[in-house]
């Protein structure tokens, strides 16, 4: 019977350790791509600046 009560707690503890791991990629995605996004931004207005100057 303890057996079974051992792998119920492992198998929780597996779950939220992956839930866990889950959540941490998903902010790193999201840094990742405001990062890229400012950059992008960045780049968009050095484009426009230079456009400016051509014209």
């Amino acid at each position: 019977m303890s057996n079974l009560l051992a792998e119920d707690l492992a198998r929780a503890h597996l779950a939220a350790r992956l839930q866990q791991a889950e959540s941490q990629r998903r902010g790193h995605q999201l840094a990742a791509a405001r990062r890229l996004s400012r950059k992008a931004e960045r780049a968009a207005a050095q484009a426009r600046l230079a456009l400016a100057r051509v014209i």
